[in-house]
């Protein structure tokens, strides 16, 4: 199923919706966190403060829209309150493991550079699965005549990408190559987890 049914499919039920919205959230708290995992002890950047904080905040912004569906569901991120948790709940760790294989074979990186490498690919590679997600969101949204908008997500999650890009240029004069392939490998993952998606919807 392409994913703009699958989203129509999803919006078009009260309980799927939640779900999704409080999915959508745990995904970008499991972002934040990766994110300040990631930091040197000492060496933290503006850059990387503003953008974990905007990942909790748009975790924080998600599970707030969930009181315009029903406010009495998922109140928390336990498996039933999530859809397909289990691939969820280990997305962003199974994608973290796969970058640093590949980051190890293709620029002999370890400990902390290999950890900040691994921080620039792979949320380079989550900003441009958002720049294609949120706006097919937004729009079946619109079209639903949702109350529920992720229009401030989108503006955002743009910026992020930008500054991405930026910082993937100062880190190696062949960056495109390899953002490439993580974003290959991203997609692949992707692509899966939206075949359990579908099913178990």
């Amino acid at each position: 199923m392409h994913l703009t049914s699958v989203l129509e499919k999803i919006v078009s039920d009260n309980t799927l919706h939640s779900k999704w919205l409080n999915t959508l959230s745990y995904m970008e708290n499991a972002g934040a966190k990766k994110i300040s995992a990631s930091e040197h002890k000492e060496e933290v950047t503006l850059l990387i403060l503003k953008h974990a904080a905007e990942e909790h905040r748009h975790a924080y912004y998600l599970k707030k829209q969930l009181a315009k569906l029903d406010e009495n569901l998922c109140k928390t991120y336990t498996n039933a309150e999530l859809l397909t948790p289990q691939h969820t709940k280990f997305y962003l760790n199974n994608l973290d493991v796969q970058v640093c294989r590949y980051l190890k074979k293709h620029f002999n990186l370890s400990g902390y550079e290999l950890k900040f490498a691994a921080y620039l690919f792979v949320t380079y590679a989550i900003e441009v699965r958002a720049d294609e997600l949120y706006p097919i969101y937004q729009e079946i949204l619109t079209e639903k005549a949702s109350k529920v908008n992720v229009k401030s997500i989108i503006l955002e999650e743009e910026g992020h990408l930008e500054e991405m890009l930026n910082q993937l240029k100062e880190f190696s004069p062949s960056w495109e190559k390899h953002a490439k392939e993580i974003v290959n490998i991203e997609q692949k993952m992707f692509n899966e987890w939206i075949t359990t998606l579908t099913q178990s919807i």
